[in-house]
């Protein structure tokens, strides 16, 4: 059992010297013509040498809030997330109506293909073709469901 311990301790000792090794290797830093930075451990003609610290970087402590940082009564902070609920549900029920608005004109246009005019004064009447008002219109309607999944996200928050 002894001899198993003794023939151990030498392969654990070169593993240990080989991870050291590894763990300060050079690291070396080049620019070339073109501004392309090279990180390698190899030095390359016109590269420079970092000199990097190996310690981990330390984490800062969280610091508590000083005794006179203003403090939100419970009761006051409850109040305002049911002004915060409301506000979102609102916004919610808003973008709805704007989605079942925007779906409407969308399948309204792809029911009837037409060329549109914009206004006299915009631009000397624009031509807008059918295909443009149609993505116009998709892109409006993939905004609100966005808009959607948005408040509902902040809604379960």
């Amino acid at each position: 059992m002894e001899t198993k311990i003794s023939a151990t301790i030498p392969i654990l000792i070169i593993t240990g010297m080989m991870m050291a090794a590894t763990a300060f290797a050079e690291i070396y830093k080049h620019v070339d013509k073109e501004g392309r930075i090279t990180y390698s451990n190899k030095p390359l003609k016109g590269a420079k040498k970092l000199y990097l610290d190996p310690s981990p970087p330390q984490l800062k402590p969280k610091v508590a809030a000083p005794d006179s940082f203003p403090r939100v009564a419970h009761k006051v902070q409850q109040q305002r997330d049911l002004k915060r609920r409301e506000i979102l549900a609102e916004e919610l029920a808003a973008e709805e109506k704007l989605l079942s608005d925007a779906s409407l004109a969308l399948k309204q246009s792809e029911a009837n293909p037409k060329i549109l005019r914009t206004s006299p004064t915009q631009s000397r009447g624009q031509v807008i073709n059918h295909e443009e008002q149609v993505k116009r219109l998709r892109e409006q309607v993939l905004l609100h469901e966005n808009n959607i999944v948005a408040l509902k996200r902040e809604l379960v928050n």
